[in-house]
């Protein structure tokens, strides 16, 4: 029985990206994993990814761009408000305005500067720079 499958997956890409590969494979699959790698996908930090019907949850192949340093699972998942994501930034991105931390929201998943943006808060799943 699998308990996080969400740190799963990113441990599987940052493994990938610290060897050097073009290339992870992700399972299983799920909606939420989805939704985190359009993110990676839209800022910059993952080329593609396709899904693969394997019966038992299915697979996901990521092309990696060689953008990632580190990419992690948040734990435990902290629930934020618009204005506390300050001292969350300074916990797990390394500067300023370099990385990302994704948030699960109201209004969906999105990074913390969209959700900064928007005034929304949410629940912190991952992060990366």
């Amino acid at each position: 029985m699998e308990h996080d499958t969400l740190a799963r997956a990113l441990s599987a890409i940052n493994n990938a990206a610290g060897r050097g590969k073009t290339e992870a494979e992700i399972r299983p699959a799920s909606k939420v994993i989805i939704a985190i790698l359009e993110i990676l996908k839209r800022e910059g930090y993952i080329e593609s990814y396709a899904r693969e019907d394997t019966g038992a949850g299915g697979k996901l192949k990521v092309k990696i761009t060689g953008q990632i340093n580190k990419i992690n699972a948040v734990k435990p998942r902290y629930h934020v408000n618009k204005n506390e994501f300050e001292k969350f930034e300074q916990s797990y991105l390394p500067a300023k305005d370099f990385g990302r931390i994704i948030v699960s929201t109201s209004k969906g998943y999105m990074t913390h500067i969209e959700a900064k943006q928007k005034s929304l808060g949410g629940a912190l799943l991952a992060y990366v720079y």
